[in-house]
Order: C-alpha cells, then structure tokens, then sequence
C-alpha cells in the first residue's frame, strides 16, 4: 500500500485491532466503541458512554478517512453527491439517492478507474489508487447519518460509483462484510458491478455471501465491445458469458446488465437481437438496465433520446427480456451514471479510436493485474 494510505483511520481497524489499541482500558469499552462506531453511527466525540480522556485520544489517533470537500443537492433534491478528499490528497465522489420506498448509496471503490472506458469520465480521468476497506466502509457510514437526519434508514448499497470494484477485491469483500455484520444490510441489498473482469466474478461466485451481481456491458458483440470496453479485449463476450452462467447457477440470483444507450453506437434493432440471445444464453433470466448515456466533458458523442430508448426496451421485451430504463438521477450535478470524476481532468475520448488492451493494462492496479494474468 502507498505510504499516503498507511495511518489506520476510523473504519479500518477491525475489533481485534481496536482491543489493542484499547489496551489498559476495561474490556467493555471496546463494545462500547464498536456499538458507537457502527450503530449509532457517532463520532467518537459523540460518544458520551466513553469517558472525555478516551474520547479526544480516539479522535487523534483514529481519525476520519474522508474530508467533505463539497455536498451537493440536486434540483429536485433526492439525489445527493459528496465529494470527499482522502488522505494523501485523492478524491472522489459518493451519491445518497432518495426513492419513495427506499434509500440507496452509490460508495466508489477506487480513486479513478484503470478501465478506461471511453463514455465514463472516471474512465477518462485514469487511475489514482485503490480505496481501503476503511475508506469504503466510511462512505457507507457518511450516507447512513444523512439518511438518519432526513427520517430515513440506508437500505441499499451499490459498488456503482469510481472504479472497478472487481480490481480492489480484497478491500471490497472486507468492507461487504463489515456492512454486512456491523451496518447490518443484508447481502441482498448489497450490489457489487463489475465491466467484467471474470477472475472477480468467478471468485464471487464461490463466496458464502449472496450479494447482487451487476455487469456493465454496453455491447452484444466482440467488435463493439472491445471499443467500448477495452477489458473485453483479455476477457471477451463467451468468457464472461461463461463466468454469469455459473454465477447463476450457483446463486440463483437474478443478475442484472447495464446497457448505456448511446445514439447511433448500440441502439439500433441489431443490437437488441444480439443482447437479447445473450440473455436467452444463460441458465436463469438476466434482467436489463438500458441507461441514457449521460453527457460527460471528454466524450463527445450523445445518449440515445427517451423516446427511443423506449423503443429499444420495448423490443427486447418482445424478445422475451425483462428490461427497465432507469432515469436519469442527479445529472444536474454531475451525479448520475458515468458522470463521477471528483473534478479530476479527463482526456477527451471517440468511438473510433482503438485503444489496445495494454493500453489499459499499464494503468491496471499490480493486484489485479497479476489475477488476469494468472487466468488469462
């Protein structure tokens, strides 16, 4: 781990780990801490079972992960994004979405994204470095206080914001876990999305935990995809294919594929025939997220408009795919899908020019990096 992320802070302790730091105090106060940290949702000022001496020495020597830079709310004021600093002087962004039956969190997993996916502004921001599992956690935390504060509880949370999940495995699955355990959101209200890096997806397969798979797949076929996708390239479309075929037949979850629908790129009928046999391919239904592309700085190219996005679902559906177009949240704030780049620069994008998979590779995180290779 670089030397910018080595200082522990709040949430990347576990209880063992706290129980030293605590050493000399009585044994309870660790349950006290823990009970505060993670149900209560406090600050460690907060904490008034805690006596004030313990209280101002936690504060100093587990402080917090993420530095509020800017809140934004949009318009009409069920979507909000944070924009957090990290230690070490990393940004990125988080996004609290607010629906009449529920109340989600999109927590990003790395500070950019190595993918690089030409139509994401994270993707054309390019890769900062991996977030730690106490980095990830916190989010989750951050977005449970607003929650609270508006009447509210945190029901879902969605690996959807910066960076490929997939390629932070280790702090991924760690912090799952303690929002499973100590947050206590159940697996099924956990979604973990992924471009498709299959050593990830196989790995998840074999996992005790039931959490949802979300694929973001954009194409139907290996020629447009490897443009889109530039991962596709080292896991192609029967790999991958391959890899949610036995997820499903492991799991028996319902898994989901997002599809940004760009105008003219992969809107077209041919494009629903083929995602359609895609789907029709695997052992249970996959369901479909079509997504207008939404506008982003370093990608010139436009969403498909509504009215034939409702066209494009309307035909899928008459291939016999569940489909639901998801709307647009938060993209006056540059909140919504593919919108997140923390105000990094990005490098302006086209379809038509190629980037090779080593491309991607030179920016890839060493882990991750060495798992493709490995199963490659």
């Amino acid at each position: 781990m670089s030397s910018e992320t080595t200082r522990r802070t709040r949430y990347d302790v576990d209880r063992n780990e706290l129980g030293e730091l605590l050493t000399g105090e009585p044994r309870f106060r660790v349950d006290q801490l823990w009970k505060g940290l993670y149900e209560q949702l406090g600050e460690p000022a907060e904490l008034t079972t805690l006596p004030k001496s313990l209280r101002a020495r936690l504060d100093a020597e587990l402080p917090a992960a993420l530095t509020t830079v800017v809140e934004r709310v949009n318009d009409d004021g069920d979507t909000v994004k944070y924009l957090f600093e990290l230690p070490g002087g990393s940004r990125i962004e988080t996004v609290l979405m607010l629906y009449p039956d529920r109340v989600t969190v999109c927590v990003s997993s790395q500070a950019g994204c190595a993918m690089g996916c030409g139509f994401c502004a994270t993707g054309q921001a390019g890769f900062t470095r991996q977030l730690t599992t106490g980095e990830i956690v916190e989010q989750v935390v951050r977005a449970s206080r607003k929650a609270r504060e508006l009447n509210r509880r945190l029901a879902n949370v969605v690996f959807m914001g910066m960076g490929e999940p997939l390629a932070n495995e280790a702090n991924v699955w760690a912090a799952i876990e303690r929002i499973n355990t100590d947050l206590g959101l159940g697996a099924r209200h956990l979604t973990v999305s992924t471009v498709g890096l299959v050593p990830g997806i196989k790995r998840l397969t074999e996992w005790p935990m039931q959490v949802n798979l979300a694929v973001s797949l954009h194409a139907a076929n290996d020629s447009l995809r490897d443009e889109m996708v530039p991962i596709n390239r080292r896991y192609p479309l029967d790999m991958l294919m391959g890899a949610c075929a036995d997820y499903l037949i492991a799991k028996g979850r319902r898994l989901s594929f997002e599809w940004a629908l760009i105008d003219g790129v992969n809107d077209r009928d041919s494009d629903a025939r083929e995602l359609a046999a895609l789907c029709r391919s695997l052992p249970l239904a996959a369901h479909v997220n079509l997504i207008p592309l939404n506008p982003t700085p370093g990608y010139p190219t436009r969403g498909t408009p509504l009215g034939r996005v409702h066209q494009f679902r309307d035909r899928l559906e008459e291939l016999g795919v569940n489909a639901t177009v998801r709307r647009n949240r938060g993209t006056d704030i540059d909140a919504a899908c593919g919108q997140l780049a923390a105000g990094q620069p990005v490098q302006p994008v086209s379809l038509g020019r190629r980037r090779d998979t080593a491309d991607v590779d030179d920016n890839i995180p060493d882990a991750a990096h060495d798992t493709a290779h490995d199963t490659a």
